[in-house]
């Protein structure tokens, strides 16, 4: 494997590349949406990055003949090869290490973990040899290379399958921490984290992948793009903002939609990007609002949503009206017992709660201790 991969950089350079067009600025584009699964929208990312760009391949845990245990790499090993798309064996420490040298050598892999619980076999090599490569080479050795998967909580799968693993990965210098929601940003933070020269860490949601989201034409063209550390506000409001991520952010539009039945108008942001986090949007969004709840599925403690608090205490502390809100899963191992998981992870009903709590709209938790 090590070796075809060598060949492809040593032989007479690197392979050549097709330089993708720059969006035009007065480019036309169809107002009608069509509808696109999340799985359809990773799939036709790395499809369109592979065609422009010969130094992008696809490895991982059956990538290859059996198409991704979730097909998101469907029709990929016909297309381009069993030299770019590489079915590996179960061994997430070696396959991971092959992926970071080849991106040393100039190759921009794609590394596919069956589930980001798995990463944890291979948390060596995306920390210490490709999250602080840059720095320590002062500059000299880049590692463009993406790891993506499933993250978080599926169904009935356990403790050992459900971990979230955003705060881990946005807690490390040196790594890019993407998390998307809909198909449109699939897509597009998918094509970003592939073009960027630096090692980033791509969280999906398994639950997501058979949903389907209304696309633009847009959104569907080859040359469609999504910002690095920019979140995007998924529903104004004025009296409390909502932060999410990945699944979370439909809960919170959800949660969104009962709250103005009741006159709270709540404004939901899809934080996109874990690190780095856009923390210009959510403190203007609390000096709007005066009022913030942040949902996440991982657990509390050491959270994104704690880093979120902080950074509007340091920020914007004057123009909280409320006690700042977080809503996070159990801090236990996720149980096995389908009612039970359910208690375990947030609901849509407690993002309601918050919301009104924070709006003075209920009894506070203390009150009814």
């Amino acid at each position: 494997m090590w070796g075809v991969l060598r060949q492809k950089v040593c032989a007479g350079g690197l392979p050549g590349m097709y330089i993708r067009p720059a969006v035009a600025a007065f480019r036309n584009y169809s107002s009608s949406a069509k509808q696109m699964m999340v799985r359809e929208a990773l799939n036709s990312a790395l499809d369109e990055e592979m065609s422009a760009d010969h130094r992008v391949f696809l490895m991982g845990e059956e990538v290859g003949e059996y198409q991704g245990a979730y097909k998101i790499s469907k029709g990929l090993l016909e297309k381009y090869g069993p030299e770019r798309v590489l079915d590996t064996p179960i061994t997430e420490a070696g396959f991971t290490g092959i992926g970071v040298g080849a991106a040393y050598y100039g190759l921009r892999p794609v590394v596919e973990f069956m589930t980001f619980n798995f990463s944890m076999q291979a948390i060596d090599h995306i920390i210490n040899s490709a999250a602080k490569s840059n720095y320590m080479s002062a500059g000299q050795i880049s590692v463009p290379i993406v790891f993506r998967g499933p993250n978080g909580a599926a169904a009935g799968v356990g403790a050992q399958h459900s971990q979230c693993y955003a705060a881990w990965y946005g807690s490390c210098p040196g790594l890019k921490v993407l998390s998307p929601y809909s198909s449109e940003d699939a897509r597009g933070l998918l094509k970003a984290a592939i073009r960027d020269p630096d090692p980033v860490v791509f969280l999906e949601n398994e639950l997501l992948y058979g949903e389907s989201f209304p696309v633009s034409d847009e959104v569907l063209d080859s040359s469609f793009c999504l910002p690095i550390g920019k979140a995007k506000i998924e529903r104004e409001g004025k009296d409390v903002t909502i932060t999410a991520y990945s699944k979370m952010v439909g809960f919170a539009l959800k949660a969104a939609e009962m709250l103005s039945k009741e006159g709270i108008s709540a404004e939901v942001i899809n934080l996109r990007s874990i690190r780095p986090l856009d923390r210009s949007t959510i403190n203007a969004s609390v000096r709007k609002t005066n009022r913030l709840v942040t949902v996440e599925e991982g657990f509390p403690q050491h959270g994104v949503g704690a880093e979120i608090c902080t950074s509007v205490i340091e920020e914007s502390f004057g123009y909280l009206d409320a006690p700042v809100e977080r809503i996070a899963g159990a801090d236990v191992p996720m149980p096995y017992a389908a009612n039970l998981e359910r208690m375990a992870v947030p609901q849509v009903e407690d993002i309601v709660r918050a919301a009104k709590r924070a709006c003075y709209r209920s009894v506070p938790m203390a009150a009814t201790a």
